[in-house]
């Protein structure tokens, strides 16, 4: 008997450790979760549960004073077929990404490598170039680009010092109302451009100077040294403007008063889904309109990321 209470001892003495182990891992998940629960319950309240919602809303005839009625693939086939302003919407969107995507990166890259030569003031100078990134998105930059660009604006006014009388409305007319938002998007340039100056501060030294010891010249090191060593950086910030750029709306609803014109030369793609949600009350094909936007986007950045596998250099390979 005496050694079966031993045994019986030993037995709880080496399960009540694990058992403790096991209680206390419990807990810890528990209240892990319990952390975690808020991010959760937002995540399925605000993102997860929208997002399905817009995928079945996007299949129904339903207007905002109705009740979705399934009419199956009829928005998406109206869409494609018989709907000619989701074309220039679409049209608009990939023009003013194609222009003023890649003008940002290089005029950021070029303020970049001009500030990096050790100019004096260097913090101004950023904080200054910086200022529109944070200012340009904005409800009163519109308002003045549409003064700016107007027919007796500031623009044309400039013309006239240089002796070029003009009264045109830039902003008003369909074939420059689209490149005046393309400079207005190129004129906030600073965030990357910060982005630009950290990653040639990064660069090692010794790779200039082997260069010029081998007799390279400036224009050979910017493009043997300066621009694979920046190919990341450059990645990151045409990926992000490409994001930005399929987003854009706030410009556009203030400069054209909501209606994408003239001639719907400002129609962005978001914009589109806004009157067709919000002025025509279709929010079954509006709807439809956001999911095929995701698809677009999503294929203009798979695209990009199969680019970046030949054209971007990474240190470790």
């Amino acid at each position: 008997m005496t050694t079966t209470l031993v045994r019986r001892t030993e037995t709880g003495t080496s399960r009540g450790p694990a058992a403790r182990r096991s209680s206390r891992a419990r807990r810890e998940t528990l209240t892990g979760y319990l952390f975690l629960l808020p991010w959760l319950v937002g995540f399925f309240l605000i993102v997860a549960g929208p997002v399905l919602a817009s995928l079945y809303l996007s299949f129904t005839d339903y207007s905002i004073l109705g009740v979705p009625h399934l009419t199956g693939f009829d928005n998406y086939i109206r869409m494609f077929t018989d709907d000619p302003r989701f074309w220039a919407s679409l049209t608009v969107t990939l023009v003013y990404l194609l222009v003023s995507v890649p003008l940002v990166a290089v005029a950021a890259l070029f303020l970049a490598l001009i500030l990096d030569r050790g100019v004096r003031g260097l913090p101004v100078y950023r904080a200054v170039f910086y200022l529109p990134s944070l200012i340009g998105g904005s409800v009163a930059i519109a308002i003045l680009w549409r003064f700016l660009f107007g027919g007796d604006g500031l623009f044309n006014a400039a013309l006239g010092v240089l002796g070029i009388d003009s009264n045109q409305s830039w902003i008003g007319t369909p074939d420059t109302a689209l490149g005046t938002l393309v400079v207005l998007n190129v004129w906030q340039f600073g965030a990357p451009m910060i982005i630009f100056l950290a990653g040639l501060r990064q660069i090692p030294a010794e790779l200039y100077e082997a260069a010029r010891v081998d007799g390279a010249g400036a224009l050979r090191q910017f493009r043997s040294i300066t621009l694979p060593m920046l190919s990341p950086i450059i990645f990151f910030n045409v990926l992000m403007g490409m994001v930005n750029a399929f987003q854009a709306f706030n410009t556009a609803y203030i400069v054209s008063n909501g209606t994408g014109g003239p001639a719907d030369s400002t129609l962005f793609f978001t914009l589109y889904i806004y009157q067709r949600a919000f002025t025509d009350f279709e929010m079954g094909y509006a709807a439809a309109l956001g999911w095929v936007l995701l698809l677009v986007s999503a294929a203009a950045t798979s695209l990009l990321f199969l680019a970046s596998r030949r054209l971007v250099f990474y240190g470790d390979r």
